[in-house]
């Protein structure tokens, strides 16, 4: 899905700017998400803040989008924040980020997992094709998943008919119609 800036009217938000988790081993994540997924780290902000009623000790990363964004993880010095803040994520699929790529970069992460020796399709590892796109699943060493997505040929004119229809799908299935309107995914 592909959302073009100001269709939604003004105000829009400009990008993501980081999306935050909290890693208990800091290394492990840089090396799944700059070695094995390519995004650089591009920043490490070492810190101490009074919050929440005390003060925290933390190493805040950055891992760089193509668009300027961040994934950004919070690894804490203390034991006792460590256990407070996280990492909590929880074991549904249904709970993940979703990175758009193109499908020589899927391709890519895809052969550095499997060199890496991550089983698949496993929890792990998996791809599903959406029909409006395919998606390459991948969980972090902290348990989120990480979706990496090629939109199918042709998304434009999908995304045109998805946003017109948008509100009245949205009311048709909340009042009990659930029938399919994905007619992309495959049978």
């Amino acid at each position: 899905m592909t959302v073009q800036a100001g269709t939604a009217g003004a105000g829009l938000p400009l990008r993501l700017h980081h999306n935050a988790y909290v890693t208990a081993d800091m290394e492990a994540t840089r090396r799944f998400y700059e070695d094995l997924v390519g995004m650089p780290l591009v920043a490490t902000y070492c810190e101490t803040d009074h919050l929440f009623g005390a003060d925290r000790v933390y190493c805040h990363c950055f891992f760089a989008l193509n668009d300027g964004g961040a994934l950004a993880f919070f690894q804490f010095a203390s034991p006792e924040d460590q256990a407070l803040f996280g990492p909590a994520m929880p074991p549904s699929p249904f709970h993940h980020i979703a990175l758009k790529v193109d499908a020589a970069t899927q391709a890519a992460v895809h052969g550095r997992f499997r060199d890496a020796g991550v089983p698949e399709p496993s929890d792990d590892c998996y791809f599903l094709d959406h029909g409006y796109c395919q998606s390459l699943y991948v969980r972090d060493p902290n348990g989120l998943i990480v979706e990496l997505t090629v939109d199918a040929p042709g998304i434009e004119d999908t995304d045109e008919e998805r946003k017109r229809n948008a509100h009245a799908d949205l009311a048709r299935w909340l009042g009990g119609d659930h029938r399919s309107n994905n007619l992309y995914r495959p049978q």
